[in-house]
This record gives structure tokens, sequence and C-alpha cells, in this order.
């Protein structure tokens, strides 16, 4: 699939993926840089700005995509005349990957509510959805969860039963240590 560009919007990074970034040469690769320090939400309504195309998927710096999910996402939304839709994906933890949804499902937002399982690296989505309504900046890690639940119930979400990514679980993730934080404090009050 090669009708793509990858937006790398630099919030202060110093885990050493601008330098890896710019290394590729090639001009579907664009760079921005954040005038100072944002919040996870922010920053990706910030470069969400910078995207041309039609639809829209995340990938953070840190997890992988397998080879055609894009061309896989984008074949099935066509087809299925959707704006928005997402995939099963791996847990990679300590080399062992631990597929994520089990069965395939029906999508609404009660089944969400049920089981929220939404990756944000597996989702793909109209731009223009993601421009109306945006991730809202004072969360820090639930603001895909408020958003796709939020869309959930205007938009039919699609899902395709076929693990399309890795999220690596490697301890340092935002959304566990944010997690422990929390938990670390709920259980001393």
């Amino acid at each position: 699939f090669k009708n793509w560009e990858l937006i790398f919007f630099n919030n202060w990074s110093t885990d050493g993926s601008l330098d890896i970034i710019n290394s590729f040469k090639d001009r579907r690769v664009k760079v921005y840089h954040s005038k100072k320090f944002l919040n996870l939400y922010d920053a990706r309504n910030k470069a969400l700005k910078y995207a041309k195309g039609k639809y829209v998927s995340f990938l953070d710096a840190d997890d992988q995509w397998n080879k055609n999910k894009l061309k896989t996402q984008f074949n099935f939304i066509t087809k299925k005349k959707l704006k928005f839709c997402y995939t099963n994906f791996y847990i990679k933890s300590k080399n062992k990957k631990i597929l994520k949804i089990k069965n395939n499902i029906e999508v609404n937002t009660q089944s969400l509510l049920n089981d929220y399982n939404i990756g944000i690296l597996t989702v793909m989505i109209e731009r223009k959805i993601l421009l109306k309504n945006k991730f809202n900046k004072k969360y820090e890690i639930i603001g895909d969860f408020d958003l796709f639940i939020k869309l959930s119930t205007f938009l039919k979400v699609g899902f395709i039963n076929k693990p399309l990514s890795v999220y690596n679980n490697h301890g340092n993730n935002l959304s566990l240590r944010k997690e422990q934080i929390y938990f670390s404090k709920k259980s001393t009050n």
C-alpha cells in the first residue's frame, strides 16, 4: 500500500524516535515539532491538523503494524462504506505475544462499554470525523476510550478479526505508568 503519509509530531521526544524518523528519506514522511510539551491527546489533536489523507491511523513509536494493515483496513472500510474500523491485535510482553480479542464481536456502544477492546494502534477513521470530534485533552490515558465511545453512538463501527498490530508492553508505557500512579494513590486513601 503506497498511498500514505506519515505525520511524526515531535512532542519533545527523548526516546530517540526523532533520530530514527529523520533517517528516512521519503517525501511521505513529514516531521512537525511542538513548541512546548503537550499531554498525549492534545498532541494527537495538533498532529491531526497536519494530516491530508481521507483516513487516519495511529502508531505510537513503541508499537508495530503488520505490513498489510493499511491495505486491509482501507479495502474493508471502502467495501463496507464505513468511516471507522479497528482490528484485533497482539499484546507483546517479554517476547511473548498474546492475542487481545478472542472472537469476532458485534460492535455497538453497549458492546464496547461491556468489553472495551479498541487499541488505538488498530484504528482507521475518516480524518474529517476527527477534525469535528477531537480527543478531550484533559485526559491523560482514556482520551481514546472517551472519543471512540462517543463516536460509536452515531457511527457504525467495523471490526476486522485479524491481528494487524502489536502493542509492545514494555513496562514503561504511558498508560501503564498512569494506571500504577492512580492505583497507588487510590490504595493509600
